[in-house]
């Protein structure tokens, strides 16, 4: 972008390759200008210099061949004096680039960084308005998921899906990939004639026979939320503004899943303001997808594993909705912020499920929450810092920070906020957060200025009192965390007591229990368990058997590291059907602690890797060391 020069400033701005290095300010007066864009950690691009603001994509998706292959044209501001542009990608094969309209020779692809990719530079002038980079990408492309036939539910067409967070978007379009640079975008996918082609923009309701369909995404957002998905799709409407696409099969389980989807999206508007997208739409995607959502904007991307036939998992949903407002509409500026994103979405998630099914409810959400984070307490305590909110990510791939820390204990920070100032207050607070800094995005230091400013009235005192720095730049948790109770567990307590004590099933109460009772019941079992236990257990609830993904992966877990062998074969077709990184960390985590050799952990894996996404293979190749 241009830089303008208020007064006598004069401001030079040093950066080294790759955008690793912070800015240096050199001033000339007075006054010191604020550069625009906070310096990218994991992006190649220098932004302050020259910068997109918007995409016109064009691309053609072969499932023959496994790739995409087509043209990114990206209008773009270029600062006073500059001469290059640097975009990333990752396995991109660049076949031409072309500057306002006109063929370049001047391009040059950088030395590859390790996770980061390739920087792609264009000489420019500041006189420039346009770049289009004709691409193809690689087999295998870490963002994409090409599924055969059988892969998927219809077992009669192929299937594609993209998923760009963190630093992904780089292997399937050259592009800006920091959290920090937002653009808006139009796009043109053509795909084979039978098959539904879907986008985070506006999208069809039925498939095009010609196979060509149109995209926009009028809000600007980051790369990490550009989303493709090809497949045999059908759409079913939830609500006025609400909906969700599934394979035929699936669609009408996935519609009552979401039965109360616009009750969910109206709370959220009711909390902290207007929903800012039009739409809020959720395509359930083959077991394959890695993740439990993507907050794809318009489109979540939701995994087939909520789909528990009872409604019980829909605080996903409740989630990637929230992320409308904490993510999407104010995004952190670089991944070391990611708590911003991902701890005010589990907060407001919470909120939104205790308006639409009361405290109760969200407070066994929260603690569920509490237990995930002491286990990532536990296994993170060799690496103390990465317990820290405001995270250091320099060199590392940003994957490293997104684990419970930046959820659970950002929740807890916020949670711990709102009952010492007030939820009145805290909401007001919250609501003007989302309201002044939409479509920006925020770093740590500047939400701590504005929550001091804000919410405790510019007072030192009361900042400190409540231990805001140490909950954001010190490892673990602070003394004033607060403390949750759910009298709906401490029934569960009380049963898990009775069948502890007579190993009688018959005597315990549950024919109202909710999943999250049952994962709290199997969560706060001893660690050994004997086998006349876990089978009358399995007898009287089927656990092994149960079609619910939440309830499968704690029992299998348990059953694993009692030798509990009548669940193997349900554990591996599980983890050959499933590829949620959530569930397959700990199962395959039990079969390692189970057996060192990782004799059945590997024999397993080898049948199930096909099926999984490039997300979840980096961590468990590492886990089994493959």
């Amino acid at each position: 972008m241009r830089t303008p020069i208020l007064l006598a400033t004069l401001i030079t701005v040093i950066l080294t390759s790759c955008g690793e290095s912070k800015p240096t300010v050199v001033e000339s007066s007075e006054t010191a200008e604020v550069a625009k864009y906070a310096t990218p950690i994991h992006s190649f691009a220098h932004p302050n210099k020259a910068v997109v603001t918007h995409l016109n994509l064009d691309v053609n998706v072969d499932f023959d061949n496994q790739i995409i292959s087509g043209s990114a044209t990206y209008d773009i501001d270029v600062a006073s004096g500059e001469t290059r542009i640097a975009f990333d990608t990752r396995n991109l094969e660049i076949t031409s680039v072309s500057v306002d309209g006109e063929e370049t020779k001047n391009w040059w692809l950088g030395e590859e960084k390790p996770f980061m990719g390739v920087p792609l530079e264009v000489e420019i002038s500041d006189a420039s308005k346009v770049v289009s980079i004709v691409y193809t990408t690689a087999k295998g492309a870490e963002a994409l998921q090409w599924l055969s036939p059988q892969q998927t539910a219809g077992k009669e067409h192929p299937f594609l899906f993209t998923q760009s967070q963190a630093i992904l978007a780089r292997s399937w379009l050259p592009c800006q990939d920091s959290p920090g640079i937002r653009y808006t975008y139009e796009a043109t996918v053509k795909v084979p004639k039978d098959l539904m082609a879907v986008m985070s923009a506006t999208n069809p309701t039925e498939i095009d026979s010609t196979g060509v369909y149109h995209f926009e995404m009028k809000q600007p957002i980051p790369s990490y939320l550009m989303a493709l998905s090809v497949g045999d799709l059908r759409f079913a409407p939830i609500g006025d503004e609400t909906g969700v696409y599934a394979e035929p099969s699936v669609l009408e389980s996935a519609a009552y899943e979401f039965a109360d989807m616009q009750k969910m999206l109206e709370a959220a508007e009711a909390l902290y303001g207007d929903y800012a997208w039009e739409r809020y739409d959720v395509i359930v995607l083959p077991p394959s997808f890695p993740f439990g959502g993507m907050e794809n904007p318009r489109l979540t991307f939701a995994t087939p594993t909520i789909l528990a036939g009872d409604r019980s998992l829909t605080a996903l949903v409740a989630h990637e909705l929230a992320h409308s407002w904490s993510g999407n509409l104010v995004t952190n500026s670089t991944w070391n912020d990611f708590w911003l994103n991902e701890g005010f979405t589990v907060y407001f998630e919470r909120r939104i499920m205790e308006d639409v099914y009361g405290k109760d409810y969200a407070n066994m959400l929260a603690i569920l929450g509490w237990q995930d984070l002491q286990h990532t307490l536990e296994d993170f305590k060799d690496t103390p810092d990465d317990t820290k909110l405001k995270l250091d990510l320099d060199n590392r791939d940003p994957d490293d920070g997104m684990s419970d820390i930046a959820y659970e204990k950002g929740y807890f920070l916020l949670r711990t906020l709102e009952e010492n100032v007030g939820r009145e207050k805290f909401d007001v607070f919250l609501k003007d957060h989302f309201t002044n800094n939409a479509f920006q995005t925020m770093t740590t230091e500047t939400f701590l200025d504005n929550l001091k400013a804000q919410l405790f009235d510019g007072s030192d005192e009361k900042y400190a009192e409540l231990k805001v720095k140490d909950w954001v730049y010190r490892p673990g948790l602070p003394s004033n965390v607060v403390a949750v109770e759910s009298p709906l567990f401490a029934q569960v307590e009380a049963q898990l007591e009775l069948f502890l004590t007579t190993g009688q099933t018959e005597m315990m109460d549950t024919a109202n229990w909710t999943t999250h009772q049952w994962l709290h019941f199997l969560r706060t079992m001893p660690e050994a368990v004997s086998m006349e236990h876990l089978t009358a257990l399995d007898k009287s609830f089927g656990f092994t058997k149960t079609g619910n993904s939440e309830i499968a992966a704690e029992w299998f877990v348990l059953a694993i590291e009692n030798d509990y062998r009548t669940a193997d074969a349900a554990i591996e077709g599980f983890l050959i059907r499933v590829g949620r990184r959530k569930f397959l960390t700990p199962i395959y985590g039990a079969l390692v602690t189970a057996d060192p050799t990782m004799e059945r952990a590997r024999s397993i894996y080898e049948k199930a890797r096909p099926n999984y996404h490039s997300v979840s293979t980096n961590t468990l190749d590492e886990m089994l060391d493959i």
